[in-house]
């Protein structure tokens, strides 16, 4: 069964937030484990946590993502950066656990200046302080664009932080068809070739949920640009031969394209009607 859904706001709480994937024909979504831009977060009530548990079941919801915030650059050199990137992780990743959440994904971040070495041995070092082991939660590298000193543009480096990690069994993979492309690997005319990589690089096991985008940008451009899917350098046909390829159909699909949510319900009810 396809498991599809989109980048949802939890402004009116996570029952409503259910509610509105429902009311979209989705049976997943994304959302954010704390204010994307700042530090913030909600304490829900137990009434509300059972409610969000409550329409999860009824409704057969997938796995769900969250999105550690955009503010979190655990790859930094500087130390009040650092120290809140590493707090933001381990109070995230106990937080999202608690919900019983199953996938939380993070930008892997930048190193500004320091080097992809140092800034690897950094994200390593966080990720430490974080990850137990004895968690359910698994906590996915972003693959990435490699604009500036961005970390995760090439699999090779979402490799050195996994097996660097005291648990890596723990750690895992989401693809994001935008920044891959925008990465330089050719989803468009050589989808297996990449998936082929992916796996001799890091095993394909490892693959857990794909941010499905198009692009406003062309091929190699390290540009993040999302695109509405259809919309841009991609394609339509070439992201619904993601979707349909045999080691990727089975898992989740999160789509973060500029759209609101009546957007996102008629784009998901669109990527149904194709597969």
């Amino acid at each position: 069964m396809l498991t599809i859904g989109t980048h949802m706001s939890i402004a009116k709480g996570l029952a409503k937030t259910a509610e509105n994937v429902v009311w979209m024909e989705a049976n997943t979504m994304q959302i954010f484990s704390r204010n994307p831009r700042g530090s913030n977060y909600k304490i829900y009530t137990e009434q509300e946590i059972e409610d969000f548990q409550r329409i999860r079941r009824e409704n057969d919801f997938g796995a769900l993502l969250a999105h550690a915030p955009y503010t979190m650059n655990l790859a930094s050199d500087k130390d009040s950066v650092y120290e809140f990137a590493c707090t933001v992780m381990r109070e995230d990743v106990a937080r999202m656990e608690e919900l019983n959440i199953e996938y939380m994904v993070f930008h892997p971040g930048s190193h500004t200046g320091v080097g992809i070495e140092r800034g690897i041995s950094n994200i390593i070092r966080g990720l430490d302080q974080a990850i137990t082991g004895e968690e359910k939660i698994t906590v996915l590298l972003e693959t990435m664009t490699g604009k500036g000193t961005e970390i995760g543009e090439r699999f090779e480096h979402l490799k050195a932080i996994r097996e660097g990690a005291k648990h890596p069994e723990r750690i895992g993979i989401c693809l994001d068809t935008c920044h891959v492309f925008a990465a330089g690997y050719d989803i468009v005319h050589n989808l297996n070739g990449v998936l082929e990589e992916f796996d001799r690089v890091l095993g394909i096991e490892l693959l857990k949920a794909i941010h499905l985008n198009d692009s406003m940008m062309p091929l190699g451009s390290h540009k993040d640009r999302h695109a509405v899917i259809g919309q841009g350098e991609i394609g339509m046909e070439a992201l619904l031969s993601v979707m349909r390829h045999p080691l990727l159909k089975e898992l989740p699909f999160y789509l973060e394209t500029p759209l609101d949510d009546k957007g996102h319900k008629e784009e998901i009810n669109m990527l149904k009607g194709n597969i």
